[in-house]
């Protein structure tokens, strides 16, 4: 039978295979296991065993059969449910050939989810590069799960630290591009699914959203961009009319200082470096990726898969267990409304 999806396990997969993920999932459970949420690995249990052996990690490894068995063991070792790489793993080196394990990892804890046995899912890191070879069609992690998810899903990234939440609307894309693809549509969308998950997952029953403005001031009364004054802020208008608390288009140079952001729960950000600039320069190592939008929990950490410090034990753990932790905190938030 499966466990309820709310005291479930979650599910950590393992990303790039030839990055420091292995390393920093022995790391999270050997530093802070006391103050984390129980949750399992799918990998190869003797390559997780060998590699804790080499970097000295003192994590036991516990291979386990299913995933409702992951609680008991979590507190004895790292529960890992096996799954095979078509290739052994090198610490720095990418294989093709182990694509299409990455990708099934991530379908397979997709099914757990959905089959009650596990809460959430935490990724590692994955090299696209690799995975498009095995077939892979999709921009990143966050575009696959919604496909997984099924039709009419607006997965929406936001990255979050103690210090600041952000949402860069558009993500990957030219900076050039911004302009000509920033409707006023897409950023109410993206911003009522960020409300609503601020509401219903981390404890803001009143979310204050601040929009940053897409030019240098806000496009000063439209005299640097019209962007501001005809996209924008007919999004906040829109978002107002519905009874979110939005203020903008606000000049982005200073919406980041510790007094402006105790005015708001999420900045709503134009494009990537908008968002992300802040967040890592406030908080480097503590950052989480969360995928808002879903109807599963997913989160990761706020970093990549670091090939150039796989094998050499120097990667650091604290985006991870970051991430665990607000899964964690999500599946209890949202059990605890139910």
């Amino acid at each position: 039978m499966p466990l309820d999806a709310a005291n479930a396990p979650l599910a950590l997969t393992p990303g790039e295979p030839a990055g420091t993920g292995a390393e920093i999932a022995l790391k999270a459970w050997a530093d802070a296991r006391s103050t984390l949420p129980p949750f399992f690995l799918l990998e190869e249990p003797e390559r997780m065993s060998r590699l804790a052996e080499s970097l000295g990690i003192g994590t036991p490894v516990i291979e386990i059969e299913t995933p409702n068995a992951a609680r008991e063991a979590f507190h004895e070792g790292l529960p890992v449910l096996p799954m095979a790489f078509a290739a052994p793993p090198e610490p720095g080196r990418l294989d093709p050939a182990n694509g299409p394990a990455v990708i099934g990892a991530i379908e397979r804890a997709v099914e757990l989810i959905r089959a009650g046995d596990a809460s959430g899912v935490v990724t590692l890191p994955i090299h696209k590069s690799v995975l498009y070879e095995a077939g892979f069609r999709h921009p990143g992690h966050t575009e696959f799960l919604a496909a997984l998810a099924g039709p009419d899903v607006t997965p929406v990234m936001m990255l979050a630290a103690p210090e600041l939440r952000v949402v860069p609307i558009t993500i990957h894309i030219p900076l050039k591009q911004v302009p000509e693809l920033l409707t006023t549509e897409m950023i109410v969308e993206k911003s009522r699914i960020t409300a609503e998950a601020l509401r219903r997952d981390f404890g803001c029953p009143r979310p204050r959203l601040a929009l940053a403005g897409l030019n240098p001031h806000a496009g000063e009364n439209a005299t640097i961009g019209t962007e501001d004054r005809d996209v924008v802020a007919p999004a906040v208008a829109a978002l107002r009319a519905e009874g979110i608390d939005a203020v903008g288009p606000l000049s982005a140079d200073t919406m980041f200082h510790a007094e402006a952001r105790a005015t708001y729960d999420a900045a709503i950000c134009m494009y990537h470096d908008q968002a992300l600039i802040p967040i890592k320069t406030v908080n480097f190592w503590g950052g989480v990726n969360v995928t808002l939008g879903l109807p599963f929990i997913r989160t990761s950490p706020d970093h990549g898969t670091a090939l150039e410090l796989a094998g050499t034990g120097k990667a650091h753990a604290s985006s991870l267990i970051a991430a665990l932790r607000m899964a964690g905190d999500m599946a209890a938030a949202r059990a605890g409304s139910s």
